[in-house]
């Protein structure tokens, strides 16, 4: 059983009907895909997708 809160960090795209289980942390830029079920952290800059979600790629940081 799991408890605790959802950060979603900046500039994060989640997708239609995906759900996103308590205490799981996403980071910046991160893309989720839609229908995904996040059942863990999700790293800075990676798209994740799925049921059970898995990293698809990691992004590039963006250039300054």
């Amino acid at each position: 059983y799991r408890l605790g809160d959802v950060v979603i960090g900046d500039e994060v795209m989640i997708g239609a009907n995906s759900t996103i289980l308590p205490g799981v942390v996403i980071g910046d830029r991160a893309v989720v895909a839609a229908g995904t079920v996040v059942h863990k952290d999700v790293p800075p800059g990676a798209m994740v997708a799925g049921c059970p979600m898995r990293i698809v790629r990691m992004n590039e940081p963006p250039s300054e």
